[in-house]
């Protein structure tokens, strides 16, 4: 049996569940979202807990019980709570800001890259600490956007400038050292 996948997910108040045989819509204070699941998966709502079983221990089902489980966590915490991606940039005038809903971002190229936000993603910067947050219910579409803002300059090993998450150690390289005279 999975261990995640045997683990009860617990609904919140405010959070209305519904189950519409491999359709999954959770609806809360932050938005809804709807999902189908595969059709192997068995879900049952009941006293505020949704339960995943599998019909066989084949190895299909066996994958996809723990996957069907957390994705339907993360919908649920995604409405009630959301989830949030923070970016640093660094560099010498790498600058980053909010226009309309899109944001523009000066990351060192010959122009400014706009970079226009996709359905359900809002963004916050602090033009100060050259910091992006980027917020929705959608935590896969969460993590899709931070990487690719990412990936509009990676941070490099030599200087450690580019964009990177708040949470991510750059390992530094040391550069070319210098040679002695007359070797």
């Amino acid at each position: 049996m999975s261990r995640v996948g045997k683990k009860p997910v617990p609904i919140p108040s405010g959070v209305e569940f519904k189950v519409n045989g491999s359709r999954v819509d959770v609806k809360g204070p932050k938005g809804q979202l709807s999902r189908d699941m595969h059709p192997n998966m068995q879900i049952e709502f009941k006293d505020n807990e949704v339960t995943v079983t599998r019909p066989t221990n084949d190895r299909l089902d066996r994958s996809l019980h723990g996957l069907t489980r957390t994705l339907i966590n993360n919908m649920v915490l995604g409405v009630s709570t959301g989830y949030s991606k923070q970016l640093n940039i660094v560099g010498v005038g790498y600058k980053v800001a909010v226009k309309g809903k899109d944001l523009e971002l000066n990351l060192g190229h010959s122009h400014a890259i706009n970079y226009p936000a996709p359905k359900g993603i809002d963004f916050e910067v602090d033009g100060k600490k050259n910091t992006i947050v980027v917020k929705g219910i959608n935590k896969e579409l969460v993590g899709q956007t931070a990487a690719e803002i990412r990936g509009l300059r990676p941070p490099e090993p030599y200087k450690g400038k580019g964009v990177m998450y708040s949470t991510e150690r750059i390992i530094r390289k040391a550069g070319k050292a210098a040679v002695g005279k007359g070797s």
